[in-house]
């Protein structure tokens, strides 16, 4: 199952009622998406079309952004043009050298220049391919950094996406939580935006802590996965020593 990460900040701990053991703590915590990324442009060129608007949906492979690509496509038959020519020149010498009208000498650059142009149309088509990009996971458009028209330049931020999946809970506790918290420990999550509380267990514990703060990172899968969660979301997660996994 995909997850989503709840990044968190230490914020109260409440003495459990009734109990003679550890306080029960409550931290701070936000919604983040697991899977991110912010696409870049890799050429300078002038943005075609935004396939997918800020807010949308989209599939792993779909067609995010593409650019005007009238010179790439001609350097690419400028090279398809370039290596027909010297696969000629390599085959009318391979002829001649059979008739000993050239040396071997000759025969062996005319085999280079072909080596050479089919690298040339190689890196062509490379940067032909570059003129698309293709979404590398299914999930959403965060934000919409370009528009149409605009020319970007190589490195240059367009879009901002993050995938569909399931929330998770992400969250910064004290490190001597470590001598009781296990994976698979119960915990409660309150989201601010929604009113509700949700059921998570522990997913997977850092593997180191921080020597200045003292804490450890600590991340949990929401059971079962609620549609009604989305990144930037915030909250509150009670995790109790005394309830065991």
């Amino acid at each position: 199952m995909k997850k989503i990460f709840l990044l968190a900040g230490l914020c109260a701990f409440f003495p459990g009622k009734g109990t003679a053991g550890p306080a029960t703590p409550v931290v701070r915590a936000q919604l983040t998406a697991r899977n991110s990324a912010v696409l870049a442009a890799e050429i300078g060129a002038k943005i075609r079309s935004l396939h997918v608007l800020e807010g949308r949906e989209f599939k792993k492979g779909d067609l995010l952004v593409s650019f005007d690509d009238t010179l790439q496509q001609s350097q690419v038959e400028r090279a398809q043009a370039v290596l027909a020519g010297a696969q000629r020149t390599f085959a009318a010498n391979e002829r001649l050298r059979k008739l000993n009208s050239v040396g071997q000498i000759e025969l062996d650059l005319s085999e280079a220049e072909v080596s050479k142009a089919r690298a040339e149309l190689s890196y062509a088509k490379a940067m032909l391919a570059k003129c698309q990009i293709a979404a590398p996971f299914a999930g959403r458009v965060a934000e919409q950094r370009v528009h149409e028209q605009e020319f970007v330049q190589p490195g240059q931020t367009l879009i901002e996406i993050i995938d569909d999946a399931p929330p998770e809970v992400d969250f910064i506790a004290p490190s001597k939580w470590l001598a009781w918290l296990r994976i698979g420990q119960s915990l409660k999550v309150t989201i601010d935006e929604t009113g509700h509380v949700y059921s998570a267990q522990v997913e997977r514990i850092g593997a180191r802590v921080d020597p200045v703060s003292q804490s450890i990172k600590i991340v949990a899968g929401v059971i079962p996965a609620s549609s009604d969660l989305i990144a930037g979301m915030s909250g509150t997660v009670d995790l109790s020593p005394d309830n065991p996994p």
